[in-house]
């Protein structure tokens, strides 16, 4: 049987229940091209989990190329695909992709609150990458 990334990620770095009081988590700012980004982080081995404020007029400054799963919980924010392509997401919805599989950067007009989630499970094997096996 086949072992995936996020199961080896979890046999590595278990995570015991806790219960997370999001607002005594620390925020650190994140200057965009313009705005800020304010992130409250917990880390659990090679697992980020996020919860991520952009500012009023807020543009990353740069594409990025890693992973996310990134669910929209207040606000509106649009994503640009480096192919050109822009998606919007409002409250409730969601995108998914894996390291190196769509440069992108985020953008929004009048701020917005994420949850995002990334790690070593979103790594694309390089060899005999098949996306619809389950």
């Amino acid at each position: 049987m086949e072992t995936t990334v996020l199961e080896m990620t979890m046999q590595a770095h278990p995570i015991l229940f806790h219960a997370t009081d999001w607002s005594s988590i620390p925020v650190t700012e994140h200057r965009g091209e313009t705005g800020t980004a304010r992130w409250r982080t917990i880390q659990h081995g090679t697992l980020r989990i996020r919860v991520v404020e952009y500012s009023n007029n807020y543009l990353a400054n740069g594409w990025c190329k890693l992973g996310h799963i990134l669910y929209c919980l207040e606000g509106e924010m649009t994503t640009e695909l480096s192919d050109g392509r822009i998606f919007t997401l409002t409250k409730g919805m969601s995108y998914e992709v894996t390291d190196g599989a769509s440069a992108h950067r985020s953008r929004s007009e009048h701020g917005v609150k994420l949850l995002i989630i990334d790690g070593a499970f979103l790594k694309s094997p390089k060899n005999n990458y098949n996306p619809w096996k389950m």
